[in-house]
């Protein structure tokens, strides 16, 4: 019975942790700018890879200053659509929209 007791503890504490790290770090994935991203940079799209989209560069923030992340394909998935990342002005200033597959 103790152990019973001493696993269910150990079990609801680890989950507890473990939603309070999730949300930490959903909060943390917001990136905020001081300034506008710099117009986008024109790449060349590759020829079609079957099977593939792709994802076009874009401006991140390194915490200082925008930097250029490069373009790349990225293999479809069934029943989902790709949204590039991007920027818009917020109440805190510019933020960054990761994007990524959507249903």
């Amino acid at each position: 019975m103790f152990y019973k007791k001493l696993l269910l503890s150990l079990l609801l504490s680890t989950s507890a942790v473990s939603a309070l790290m999730l949300a930490n770090a959903a909060q943390a994935q917001i990136i905020i700018a001081p300034a506008p991203p710099p117009p986008p940079r024109y790449e060349a799209l590759p020829p079609p890879h079957h099977g593939y989209v792709w994802a076009p560069g874009y401006w991140a923030w390194d915490g200082y200053r925008h930097v250029w992340v490069a373009g790349h394909w990225e293999r479809m998935h069934r029943g989902y659509r790709y949204a590039p990342p991007g920027w818009h002005q917020g109440p805190r200033g510019w933020e960054f929209d990761h994007g990524g597959w959507q249903r």
